[in-house]
């Protein structure tokens, strides 16, 4: 029978004897929800945990291509295609990319996540070598004029590479390693960090019936097979960060379940990405169809998150989200 240990997370100033810091940041636990496929939920004391859960649980995550781990960070989002469900088309000239990424970063954008296919609902798959025309030039010009850290948003190892040669320092995959078996071992080799995402299907079909078992559990063992295939392949789980794929096969209450228990994913031992940004969801909870007007329900999911211990949140809303932040960690 496999456990496994969701911290109950608390923040403030009122840290009791007994709590243990969250991951190496502010946030703190006394006790954690041991939750499995074979038994009711049961809460434990932190310090009655396995030392190994403990560990995963409490230990400093180290940076991510530079970038701290021990408070959160905004990746802002700058998507080089015509049909992204929020964004399409906005950024697909160098200088229109360029200028977004500088106001990004003024505004305190510690990473920009740079796509060439859109991985909307029903989206097709785009020639890699479209989809390297795409970004690269946009990847030179951010890093010519802003030096900040560049995801490179793909499933594929061909763009991934051209990427990597044109600046980029982090690799994210929507698919989890799964849609090009060559580029586990590429990011290996290259040594890069990398972001694991969960996705059940592909893009094209992800939303016809997604169904799990049970999806916090069922996404919570697809990261850790897929952190060790790529610790297979000689990547440090220290570079490695998660995203359990929030919209990506998914139904609405999926979606909800694995918000509201979210810091499960910190047993992983990594770094955790929130993407919730302007996605349907939002939309018919906070009844705002327009992707564009959704930026208060996109905050206030990610503040949410936040107060899990998420390190990163993937955002398109950089300077609302960023003052969004500041006064949480001011309240806090």
């Amino acid at each position: 029978m496999t456990d496994y240990c969701r911290p109950l997370v608390q923040n403030g100033p009122a840290r009791p004897e007994g709590a243990v810091a969250l991951a190496g940041t502010g946030l703190w636990f006394t006790h954690a929800e041991v939750l499995s496929r074979d038994a009711a939920p049961l809460v434990v004391a932190a310090g009655d945990l396995p030392d190994a859960a403990l560990h995963r649980l409490t230990a400093p995550r180290a940076p991510v291509a530079g970038v701290a781990m021990d408070r959160p960070q905004i990746m802002g989002i700058l998507n080089a295609t015509p049909d992204s469900f929020s964004d399409g088309g906005r950024h697909n000239s160098v200088d229109a990319a360029r200028a977004a990424a500088v106001e990004m970063v003024s505004h305190g954008a510690a990473i920009l996540d740079i796509g060439g296919e859109s991985t909307r609902p029903g989206a097709p798959t785009v020639p890699e070598d479209e989809e390297t025309a795409r970004t690269v030039p946009l990847i030179e010009a951010i890093r010519t004029e802003t030096g900040a850290v560049v995801s490179i948003d793909t499933r594929k190892s061909a763009v991934a590479e051209a990427a990597l040669l044109a600046g980029a320092g982090l690799v994210n995959d929507v698919s989890g390693f799964t849609y090009d078996d060559a580029l586990a071992s590429f990011c290996a080799g290259a040594q890069v960090p990398v972001c694991v995402m969960h996705m059940q299907g592909d893009p094209a079909t992800m939303q016809d019936d997604p169904q799990y078992e049970n999806v916090l559990l069922d996404v919570y063992d697809f990261l850790e097979r897929q952190i060790g295939v790529l610790e297979g392949h000689g990547l440090d789980r220290s570079g490695i960060v998660v995203d359990p794929g929030i919209g990506f096969g998914k139904s609405e209450e999926h979606n909800l379940t694995l918000l509201r228990n979210i810091s499960l994913f910190h047993g992983l031992g990594c770094p955790i990405l929130l993407g919730v940004s302007r996605k349907g969801f939002i939309g018919r909870i906070g009844k705002e169809p327009r992707a564009d007007a959704r930026a208060p329900g996109s905050i206030a999911v990610a503040l949410a998150g936040i107060a899990q211990g998420v390190q990163i949140i993937r955002v398109h809303d950089v300077k609302e989200t960023s003052q969004a932040l500041r006064l949480w960690s001011a309240v806090r």
